[in-house]
């Protein structure tokens, strides 16, 4: 069994929410032009808290939305199963918006060039910036987090674990060692 060590937790993971959606504001001046989506699943859930964080800090709703990359994805010939589709749920208007896509790991770069395209796809915003819970490194493609929740240098034998109280009971980031036996 993996060793497992905790990075974050539950107090820790509302804290760091709470500061992206302070520095999305800062950066942005306002939240007057912004629209927030999340990929599909737990960058989604992590989209829809920072918007109400940011709704509650503006004093305005802020437009959200999700989005799946399935058929997007460019390892999808390589997998034996039938891929599990999702929906995408962006019932605003992404034209010159400025758009803050949202995930859970930043990690090879491949499922945010996937959610690049299928965003441009749907329309054609003012800007896309990247807000990442946690960025591990070891990235494939030239993409780069505009918002980060942690920096967590790891290995090709470690994995980031996000835990979030709609899934898994419990707020928390966990780092799993292979390598380890506890």
């Amino acid at each position: 069994m993996p060793a497992k060590q905790t990075l974050i937790d539950a107090k820790g993971f509302a804290r760091t929410v709470t500061r992206l959606a302070h520095e999305i504001i800062e950066r942005n001046k306002g939240a007057e032009t912004l629209g927030i989506v999340g990929i599909r699943t737990r960058g989604d859930l992590l989209a829809r808290r920072i918007a109400h964080k940011i709704s509650l800090m503006e004093n305005l709703s802020v437009p959200i939305g999700s989005l799946d990359i399935t058929l997007y994805r460019d390892d999808l010939r390589g997998k034996l199963n039938q891929p599990q589709l999702k929906t995408t749920d962006i019932l605003y208007d992404i034209h010159d918006r400025n758009i803050i896509l949202v995930d859970d790991v930043l990690f090879t770069g491949r499922t945010v060039r996937s959610a690049l395209n299928a965003l441009m796809d749907i329309g054609r915003p003012a800007s896309i910036q990247l807000a990442v819970f946690v960025d591990r490194g070891h990235r494939q493609l030239p993409i780069k987090a505009d918002f980060i929740g942690k920096n967590i240098p790891t290995s090709f034998t470690q994995q980031v674990q996000v835990m979030m109280s709609e899934i898994d009971g419990e707020d928390a980031v966990y780092l799993l060692d292979e390598g380890g036996n506890s």
